[in-house]
């Protein structure tokens, strides 16, 4: 409207109609299976507490790096299935998020906890992944803050509050499986966008063209 538009209309967010593939859920409901669902009141040795997953590929030899000087029983995702001595489980692998957020009981989807916008809950939403993030989500800002109002999210101030917060979520699975369902709710209910986009561009152009 600020540029002259008379008529400006939201079609909504395209990010929401980009669907999971089928085989990758498909994959980390197979890791689910083979790894067991991790509960905080009874942590084992028979499956990964933590997937760290780097958004970009360059980062996966440092934080494999930083895993070694911290201590931490970690393996790559491209060794295989996590053995029972390891803690974290590092997601050296591309094309895979989807199988990650199935796998997973919940997500702290990063880039929130310092002043760098977040990154997309919308893929984690999609996979039925209740979702945590920080204070900082300004790249996603209406779709965080719709996903915090409908329960498919929640947000956290600092690291210490993230631990807790999760800690309090695993040992709640009736507040962990509302959330599954809202963030897959919250998905589904936000679709549509890219069908209404090409239908306002086709009325436009068939306006143009009479």
């Amino acid at each position: 409207a600020g540029l002259g538009a008379q008529t400006p209309e939201v079609c909504g967010n395209i990010k929401f109609d980009v669907s999971p593939a089928a085989e990758k859920l498909a994959l980390g409901e197979g890791w689910r299976q083979a790894i067991g669902r991790r509960q905080a009141s009874r942590i084992s040795n028979s499956s990964p507490s933590r997937v760290l997953v780097p958004r970009h590929p360059q980062r996966f030899a440092e934080v494999a790096a930083l895993l070694g000087q911290q201590g931490w029983a970690w393996q790559r995702r491209s060794e295989g299935l996590p053995t029972e001595d390891v803690s974290v489980w590092l997601g050296d692998s591309m094309g895979e998020m989807a199988a990650y957020y199935r796998l997973a009981d919940l997500a702290f989807v990063g880039g929130s906890l310092l002043p760098l916008g977040g990154q997309n809950l919308i893929e984690a939403a999609a996979c039925d992944c209740p979702v945590i993030v920080g204070q900082h989500t300004f790249n996603f800002l209406q779709a965080t803050d719709d996903a915090i109002t409908v329960g498919a999210a929640c947000r956290i101030s600092d690291v210490d509050s993230l631990a807790e917060r999760v800690g309090n979520l695993l040992a709640n699975p009736e507040a962990l499986s509302t959330m599954r369902r809202a963030a897959g709710d919250f998905a589904r209910a936000h679709r549509g966008a890219t069908r209404r986009t090409l239908a306002f561009i086709a009325q436009w152009t068939d306006r143009a063209g009479r």
